[in-house]
């Protein structure tokens, strides 16, 4: 293979990984625990939050931070797999770089 090619094939390989993860930015990601509802983007940044109960008494603050944390980690686990899922191609073939 001679060294335009490959510098072609490199190009494309680049290309096709910014389309990815053009794509995985505007994909959104609700995450979920008993209490709330979070929506995260794939470059996670976080969108909304919803609080499923509409009176929430200070005994429950508590409980409410957990049912954050739980929803948070769950969308951030969720972009986490969808991010392997689609550029993980790309790191295997670089080492893991991506």
């Amino acid at each position: 293979m001679n060294m335009q090619a490959l510098m072609q094939q490199a190009q494309k390989m680049q290309r096709d990984l910014t389309k990815k993860k053009d794509e995985l930015n505007k994909k959104e990601f609700n995450g979920t625990s008993e209490l709330v509802d979070v929506v995260f983007t794939g470059d996670k940044k976080l969108v909304s939050v919803n609080i499923k109960e509409a009176d929430i008494t200070s005994d429950d603050k508590e409980i409410l931070e957990d049912m954050i944390t739980i929803a948070v980690n769950d969308a951030m686990k969720k972009i986490d797999k969808e991010t392997e899922s689609m550029l993980g191609a790309y790191g295997n073939q670089f080492g893991g770089l991506f």
